[in-house]
């Protein structure tokens, strides 16, 4: 069964922005979850992620970044939205009666999240939907230092066609984090995802990212 949806306006400096809370009966963690660069919290990709964690019995939370919020196309500098990702996480601590709380999001979103967590917002664990390791095409241009203070479970889901992160690329800097971080590769997958001459709607491709998900949330509550 659907967990009802909850439409929320979180306060973020002198803003607000829009964040959905779905929450199922006994929800053994709640995860706040992050849109990436290019879409909102409402893309089906996200819709399906969140939908299917609910039915595997975790809360969930999406929201949107001031920048998405606002209409405007180029994302928000680091210090703001690390500043939202604080006070969605708080918003959702207010409501998740002291379970654990994770942070995930798609690639910028994810970043962010973990960007916030290395500068001491609290987490249970991070889950990493596709981590931007270096623009496409630029290898060189590392964005890992943050990640190595980090003492959480993070788990990095990564398609193996992904530009961002190539086979090879990311599982050394899991190695370097430590045990806490699993890198899962989906085959054939971009950084959406998505699979060549795989007809799947970007809901369902979302969808299915949820069992490995909460999979790995499960030893860890």
């Amino acid at each position: 069964m659907t967990a009802p949806e909850e439409h929320l306006a979180v306060p973020v400096g002198e803003g607000t922005v829009t964040a959905v809370h779905a929450r199922p009966d006994s929800p053994a963690a709640t995860v706040v979850v992050a849109h990436g660069a290019g879409a909102g919290m409402d893309h089906p990709f996200l819709t399906g992620f969140t939908g299917a964690l609910n039915d595997a019995g975790l809360a969930t939370w999406r929201f949107n970044f001031p920048y998405t919020e606002a209409g405007r196309r180029a994302p928000d500098r680091a210090p703001r939205a690390i500043a939202t990702w604080r006070a969605v996480m708080e918003a959702a601590r207010e409501r998740a009666g002291g379970g654990p709380l994770w942070a995930a999001g798609k690639s910028f979103g994810g970043r962010m999240a973990s960007m916030a967590v290395a500068e001491g917002m609290a987490a249970s664990g991070l889950v990493f939907l596709g981590y931007p390791l270096h623009p496409p095409g630029k290898p060189e241009r590392l964005r890992d230092a943050h990640l190595y203070g980090l003492r959480q479970p993070m788990l990095f889901l990564q398609g193996t066609r992904d530009p961002f992160a190539r086979p090879g690329e990311l599982e050394p800097v899991a190695e370097r984090i430590g045990s806490h971080a699993v890198v899962q590769r989906v085959e054939g997958g971009d950084h959406s995802f998505a699979v060549l001459r795989d007809r799947r709607e970007p809901e369902q491709v979302g969808a299915e990212l949820a069992a490995p998900v909460a999979a790995f949330i499960a030893p860890h509550r």
